[in-house]
């Protein structure tokens, strides 16, 4: 696993934790766990490309 891939992982990770966590008590900024699970799945998607 590449550099991209591990960080689009780890952005995938912690966009659905901050979902979750959104769903159950609302907190501010909480809309960016969606962007960061789309960048994440993204990032996990085009990091085998730039090897």
């Amino acid at each position: 696993m590449n550099h991209v891939q591990a960080a689009g992982a780890l952005l995938l990770i912690a966009g659905v934790a901050g979902y979750v966590i959104g769903v159950l008590a609302s907190y501010p900024g909480r809309g960016f766990s969606v962007a960061g699970v789309m960048v994440g799945i993204t990032l996990l998607a085009v990091g085998g490309v730039f090897r």
